[in-house]
């Protein structure tokens, strides 16, 4: 048994106990949802090697309310002249990623991607084409505390020049990379791996290629 199920089991729990409590239950299966979720925690705590941070799990989970769904997290995919735009994701120690983040509510897809490279990379641009969904689980990222899709839009830049936004604090430094520049690079490999942006280089290589899922 590898830690990589443990999380799965664990995300699956946690999203049985969420809807299980969202749909207003007898008492007895409101207490058989809250040990479904306990377990969860458990298993979490176990598969992170986090046994301290038990409560912060629990808080966490207790906050999700409503049937459970998939997290969707929206990444934008930026080339120019081969060379694609990365920034500097400052909550992960200045590791490198593609200008993203979860999407809001209210806000389609394809405006939410705009708008963090925008926030991000003070460089205005529009979605043109929607390159990949990923299952996060599925791609060798981290071990995360809830399931979620990754959705990887190229996106053009509609200005040539950087409007900064300076209410960004998430991110430092800017720059274009071709895709040997971006192998010295450390990536922040919860937000993007070395094979999705190997993946994404064939994007532009070849731009009839169509969407990949999983």
């Amino acid at each position: 048994m590898s830690a990589f199920e443990v999380v799965a089991w664990a995300q699956r729990l946690q999203a049985i106990a969420q809807s299980g409590l969202a749909y207003t239950p007898q008492p007895f299966d409101k207490l058989r949802y809250e040990d479904v979720l306990e377990i969860a925690v458990e298993m979490m705590a176990v598969a992170l090697n986090a046994d301290d941070q038990r409560d912060a799990l629990r808080a966490l989970y207790l906050e999700q309310q409503g049937h459970a769904t998939p997290k969707v997290d929206v990444r934008g995919v930026v080339f120019q002249d081969g060379r694609l735009l990365m920034v500097q994701e400052m909550m992960d120690g200045g590791r490198w990623t593609l200008p993203g983040g979860w999407a809001d509510v209210g806000e389609s897809a394809s405006i939410g991607v705009a708008r963090e490279i925008w926030e991000e990379t003070g460089y205005h641009a529009q979605a043109n084409k929607l390159l990949a969904v990923y299952d996060r689980n599925k791609h060798g990222h981290p071990y995360y505390a809830f399931h979620a899709y990754k959705l990887f839009f190229r996106c053009a830049l509609t200005e040539p020049e950087r409007d900064i936004d300076p209410r960004n604090i998430e991110t430092g430094e800017v720059g274009w990379f071709t895709k040997a520049e971006i192998t010295g690079l450390e990536l922040s490999q919860a937000r993007v791996t070395t094979s999705q942006i190997a993946r994404f280089f064939e994007h532009d290589r070849q731009p009839d290629l169509p969407t990949d899922f999983d």
